[in-house]
């Protein structure tokens, strides 16, 4: 099929896809350098852990690619301590085997996912070693260690030191009896190990738990602790950091810790799996034998690094060239902006950084490996879950949403309008483009017939990369959907039909050429976000992949093929709300329900379409036809405003305020979807 595209410089994407290559930065030039917190190696990952950090910066990095920076992403398994080494006992497994398990299981639901990581690495490498115990050695020699002896809790079946983690017993404060090692749910107080009466061992709870000392090297992080602050205060204002729980939007320190004064931190622990610590020569201090604890874990962004390209310094010591994007969980905040650039600080190397209720033991929750069994593509889940990522709060996981994502903003919204115009071109001008009389080039925002449209794209544009830019990955993914929602709108003010054809067929051809040349921006703009659904489109226009526009251009010329129309999306029945809640609503639901999940994409034979329960959100109402421009923009309210329920929802603590809040935001909801449904009957 011949190809008609515009060559000009800056048009086409010409960073290769992640994993093609392994990129340098290069000077004088924006290089970008991502990474995602390490998930540990000791199960398998959950939506909660894919959305918090590996998807988001995902979109990320593929967003940078589209702007044609060079970009590196990196992540991988970590895959020492405490929580390995149970689990693998647990298993009856060795720490290594079930490592060489776990790593191998992340690494297929990342890629489902389509997740593009440009090295997907491991913690328990040679490399990883000799880094972690450079640092703690560079430490020792800035006098910043110091040796500690403790009680810490024994196991006498396992036969081990536990990790608090793995220690519940009676609060000695509250009485609780299922107080962790760390803290007691009963009363919230943060607790010592040591402190639990009538202490149990998670890995077995008849096996006998007391206490013996043992001595470990600390890092004093209260010497460091003004640098600390100092770089918190720097960093945050450069690297422009949304405010969390260490720094508020005024640049103030709000951590409790930093605030009551940080206390020496162990690095070492009685372990058998992990790093070594470094003993040269007599050990003077009894370290011998024991491995780093939680220390190392961070160190495996360089050390993974490092694995890749042999040139990692210069993506990991080069501020002036190179701006570090980090993703993460909440959880996470204090280790990676508190904690680890103490570490940093001290080992005096100064590494760049500037930017940026699942459970397992019931499971309840969908785990990454799951959601290839529902049915739903990665590009749906991909877009349900960006579009409902925690940004300011908590958000909320819902079947009936995830689903309405689907049928009425995918396939409704954005699959329309590709659709509807590619599929005009193939019956109407057999798939050629015509000619519109327009230069290659941008279009002017003072066209005579279409300056409105050209000037509420281009303005649409400019608030994608603003948000973008400022890693404010839901709102681009919302200003995707109104350029979408825009493109339907001109095809429905302009009248495009085969009426229109025949009467005007010059402006007809204007009016198909223009909505080509938005779908091919759309595929620009969709692909940090679904690269599957992107490559799809491409395929249908029959174009190379295209970078990121300021402005809307007239980039596919008169004359060139673009290839078959398909649909990007198919409806999902609201019939599957029930089944999946039953499916992944945890244990005591599994067991009530025993027969075969049918296909979502397609309902059975004679199956009549089913709402949700009594009582369950109302989903928003389905439609298959073409829609008014009034129903579009109601759907984009429904959009936002479900945004601001979820939110409101997953605030703490609630209050009665908050609850009054709640409900009359729900109103909200439920008078737009009334509004919806008045609106789609009017246009069926």
């Amino acid at each position: 099929m011949s190809q008609n595209i515009r060559k000009d410089e800056g048009v086409l994407r010409v960073i290769p896809p992640p994993g093609q290559s392994a990129p340098l930065p290069k000077q004088g030039e924006k290089n970008v350098l991502i990474t995602s917190a390490l998930p540990y190696c000791n199960n398998v990952p959950h939506l909660g852990n894919i959305i918090g950090s590996t998807l988001s910066a995902d979109v990320y990095s593929r967003y940078s690619r589209t702007r044609n920076r060079r970009t590196l992403y990196i992540c991988g398994t970590d895959e020492y301590g405490t929580a390995t080494e149970t689990q693998a006992l647990k298993e009856g497994i060795t720490p290594r085997e079930l490592c060489d398990k776990y790593h191998v299981l992340h690494k297929e639901t990342y890629e489902w996912f389509n997740i593009g990581f440009d090295h997907f690495g491991r913690t328990s490498t040679e490399l990883h070693t000799q880094i972690s115990q450079e640092i703690y050695s560079n430490l020792g020699k800035n006098s910043l260690l110091e040796k500690q002896e403790k009680e810490q809790t024994y196991c006498e079946g396992c036969p081990k030191f536990l990790a608090d983690r793995y220690v519940e017993g009676t609060c000695p404060h509250c009485g609780y009896d299922d107080a962790r090692g760390d803290q007691c749910d009963g009363c919230s107080r943060t607790l010592d190990a040591v402190e639990l009466i009538n202490p149990r061992c998670l890995v077995d709870k008849t096996h006998k738990v007391t206490t013996r000392t043992s001595a470990h090297m600390y890092l004093q992080l209260d010497k460091i602790q003004p640098r600390t602050e100092e770089w918190i205060k720097s960093a945050a204002k450069k690297g422009k950091w949304s405010p969390n729980a260490v720094i508020n939007a005024d640049g103030e320190i709000v951590d409790s810790r930093l605030k009551g004064g940080l206390l020496p931190t162990p690095l070492t622990r009685d372990l058998k799996w992990g790093v070594p610590v470094p003993v040269d020569g007599e050990d003077v201090h009894g370290m011998k034998g024991k491995m780093f604890g939680h220390f190392d874990a961070p160190i495996g962004y360089p050390s993974i690094t490092a694995n890749y390209t042999p040139e990692w310094k210069q993506w990991w010591f080069n501020p002036r060239d190179v701006d570090l994007y980090q993703f993460m969980g909440k959880d996470n905040v204090y280790f990676h902006t508190v904690y680890w650039p103490s570490v940093q600080i001290g080992d005096g190397q100064y590494l760049n950084y500037e930017g940026g209720k699942f459970s397992k033991s019931k499971n309840r929750g969908v785990f990454g490996p799951q959601a290839k069994e529902t049915g739903i593509p990665a590009s749906v889940w991909r877009y349900y879950l960006l579009s409902s990522r925690p940004e300011t709060a908590d958000s909320m996981f819902s079947w009936s949403d995830c689903i309405a994502a689907n049928n009425n903003v995918l396939l409704n919204n954005f699959g329309n309008f590709v659709n509807r115009a590619l599929k005009f071109v193939s019956s109407q001008y057999g798939g050629v483009i015509p000619d519109s009389g327009d230069e290659p080039g941008p279009y002017s925002p003072n066209d005579p017939l279409d300056s409105e449209f050209i000037t509420s794209v281009n303005g649409l544009l400019k608030d994608y990369i603003d948000a973008m830019d400022a890693v404010k990955i839901r709102l681009g993914l919302q200003t995707v959907m109104l350029v979408s929602m825009r493109g339907n709108n001109y095809l429905q003010s302009s009248g495009l039909n085969k009426a229109l054809m025949a009467s005007d067929p010059k402006r007809c051809a204007q009016v198909i050429s223009r909505a080509i040349n938005l779908i091919y921006t759309l595929s620009a703009l969709i692909y940090p976000f679904m690269p599957a659904t992107s490559d799809a489109i491409i395929a249908q226009l029959n174009a190379p992949a295209r970078a990121v526009p300021e402005v809307l251009c007239n980039d596919i010329l008169s004359g060139h093929t673009i290839g078959t129309p398909e649909h990007l999306f198919k409806k999902i029945e609201e019939s599957m709300i029930d089944v999946w809640r039953t499916k992944f609503g945890g244990n005591e639901a599994a067991a009530d329900s025993t027969s075969a999940t049918p296909d979502p994409l397609k309902a059975a034979p004679g199956q009549k379409k089913k709402g949700a329960k009594k009582g369950a959100q109302a989903a928003t109402p389905i439609h298959d036809g073409p829609k008014s421009p009034e129903a579009l923009a109601l759907e984009a309210k429904i959009s936002e405003q479900g945004q601001v329920v979820r939110e409101l929802k997953g605030k703490t603590p609630k209050t009665p305020e908050l609850d009054a809040q709640i409900k009359s935001e729900v109103e909200v909801l439920k008078s737009l979807k009334a509004e919806l449904d008045k609106a789609l009957k009017a246009s069926s």
